[in-house]
């Protein structure tokens, strides 16, 4: 039988579960606790014993996706080639996808939360050094040419384009573009337009493997792409159980 204690941790994680879901289903703002309560078929008294504000809700989703972000991060130093760049980005974009109603409502909860606001600070941060370091990797393995100040402007190019991306989606298309059906296709295009940015300074044949990439990520998948796509979320289903 669980205990008490097991039982109210259950409950606590099965609330944020639902919440993150309902979140990123609607949009922070457009969730209320009653709706929450509602989904869970719990009181309102119930959620409010586990979190006596929906701000709480909001600080425990971010803390999650923060600690997993952190550790997310530090596969910026494997990355020497374009196929390694390619992957790390993807699994930045799946994560963002994951808590996808912090990137949807970036501006209004950074204005209502001020814990947010201060960390998602630090997240900047923590990106904008990962892909200094990804950058870094990839001159080591003579994947790309870039002086300082061209790898500083253009990391800080591919936080911003990363960051607001899912924005950028929503507005071309906001009745669809942040369902689930249309996962792949939103982190396809976000992840090859922020390594286009480095089309510049790529050596040319690791440009000419990054246009193979996204060709063949852009279509079904057939025998002779299956082998390497299996790979590649083998991968990232490994590094993604390490990071939750």
């Amino acid at each position: 039988m669980a205990t008490p204690v097991k039982k109210t941790r259950r409950t606590a994680e099965r609330i944020l579960d639902v919440t993150l879901e309902l979140f990123n289903r609607f949009g922070e703002p457009n969730v209320s606790t009653t709706l929450i309560s509602a989904e869970l078929n719990i009181s309102t008294g119930n959620l409010y014993y586990h979190y006596p504000a929906k701000d709480l809700l909001v600080d425990r989703l971010f803390d999650r996706y923060e600690a997993s972000l952190s550790a997310l991060l530090k596969a910026a130093d494997d990355v020497h080639d374009v196929e390694d760049a390619w992957l790390f980005f993807h699994m930045l974009f799946e994560l963002i996808w994951q808590y996808r109603f912090l990137y949807r409502d970036l501006n209004d909860l950074l204005s209502k939360n001020r814990r947010t606001e201060t960390h998602f600070q630090y997240v900047l941060k923590e990106k904008t050094q990962a892909v200094q370091r990804v950058l870094a990797g990839l001159s080591r393995g003579n994947s790309v040419r870039l002086t300082a100040p061209e790898a500083e402007s253009v990391a800080t190019a591919m936080v911003v384009v990363s960051t607001y991306w899912l924005s950028y989606e929503y507005v071309r298309d906001p009745r669809h573009a942040l369902e689930p059906e249309n996962a792949g296709a939103a982190l396809l295009r976000g992840a090859s337009h922020v390594l286009s940015l480095l089309a510049p300074y790529f050596e040319p044949a690791q440009k000419q493997h990054l246009l193979g990439l996204a060709q063949a990520y852009s279509k079904p998948p057939s025998p002779a792409t299956s082998a390497p796509r299996r790979a590649a979320v083998a991968a990232s289903t490994t590094i993604g159980r390490a990071v939750q």
